[in-house]
């Protein structure tokens, strides 16, 4: 009976350990929104390039433009929404939201993330278009894996999907939206619902 008691005892000091270290508030039904955000974007700019007149979409072109606000309208949107709901996820489990764990999370996720974020700029002012989808998903999935030692491990398993996705992306080049929709669309849907479920329903 005390070898059981001890065996608990243990178990919930691992278990306290991996909280105090862990960021474990994300949010599974806004990674499904983001995912719904990007299906939606990725439909406008699916639209705006049949629209455009001309061979190439260059920077200084409206198409371009209109491309580049709409990202930014999912970035924001998705960033937005997974803030309120991870604010509220992390009330309701009595979790501060800005603490030891959030802050190792979002210094991890956002070095590579910024990186890649630069390094497209850099591609797009050097005429390198091809290579957009595939350094965003790869770098974005760096961002996911850097990121998922402080928080839930299914993270890590998104980073790992979105890596392979950006490699695919390359050699099937000329498919970069179609990669999009499936790492930042249908992978965000899939990996949303398995943590909603696995997590969020407790």
């Amino acid at each position: 009976m005390e070898a059981k008691n001890y065996l608990e005892d243990i178990k919930d000091i691992k278990q306290m350990m991996s909280q105090s270290t862990q960021f474990i508030s994300l949010s599974g039904l806004s990674g499904i929104l983001a995912g719904i955000y990007a299906l939606i974007g990725a439909a406008y700019v699916n639209n705006l390039i049949l629209k455009h007149k001309g061979d190439y979409i260059t920077l200084e072109s409206a198409t371009f433009r209109e491309i580049t606000l709409t990202a930014f309208v999912v970035l924001v949107a998705s960033v937005i929404t997974a803030s309120l709901m991870t604010i509220n996820k992390a009330k309701e489990q009595g979790e501060k939201v800005w603490n030891t764990s959030s802050k190792r999370l979002l210094i991890n996720f956002a070095i590579p993330l910024c990186t890649g974020g630069i390094f497209t700029l850099l591609l797009l002012r050097q005429g390198y278009y091809g290579l957009i989808a595939p350094i965003t998903l790869m770098f974005y999935g760096l961002a996911c894996l850097n990121a998922s030692k402080y928080t839930l491990r299914d993270v890590r398993y998104l980073g790992i999907t979105e890596i392979i996705l950006g490699l695919l992306a390359v050699e099937f080049s000329g498919y970069g939206l179609y990669f999009w929709i499936v790492g930042f669309g249908i992978c965000h849907i899939i990996y949303g619902a398995m943590m909603y479920y696995k997590y969020d329903r407790k």
